[in-house]
């Protein structure tokens, strides 16, 4: 359906201010836009995952914490698609991010795989997968 294909792309720009406004430890606007019925999953890119949406949320916001004010980031989308009350995106996370605790910006490069739902005629982050594209790249050589 094409009007759904649209609103996922228009959901999509959201979705890329969330992910910004986290890498300025700010979870809220990704928490908003993530589920909290199960399944739920997060395959994050220090190799753990997370099963269960209250984990999931909980873990986002957790983690967010790690991040200072003064980064900037971007998704590289290359492909994504939506049917069926099911979106979903694959590319690249590219960020400069600034950790507390440590100086200067930190340099993220994350290869990224994300599903959505909807529920309630919202789309419902229940899947991502994150991983280092350097780490990707070094285990083909």
């Amino acid at each position: 359906m094409a009007n759904e294909q649209e609103d996922f792309r228009k959901f999509m720009k959201e979705r890329e201010k969330a992910a910004a406004a986290y890498t300025q430890g700010d979870p809220l606007p990704l928490r908003q836009m993530t589920t909290m019925r199960d399944p739920a999953t997060f395959f994050g890119p220090g190799g753990g995952a997370k099963n269960g949406a209250v984990a999931v949320a909980e873990g986002y916001v957790k983690d967010a914490a790690a991040f200072d004010k003064g980064g900037e980031g971007h998704f590289e989308i290359l492909q994504m698609d939506a049917s069926q009350g099911i979106g979903w995106w694959t590319g690249f996370q590219r960020a400069n991010a600034r950790l507390k605790g440590k100086p200067g910006a930190v340099r993220f490069n994350l290869r990224v795989t994300e599903v959505f739902r909807r529920e309630e005629n919202v789309w419902k982050l229940v899947h991502r997968h994150a991983d280092s594209l350097e780490d990707a790249q070094q285990s083909k050589g």
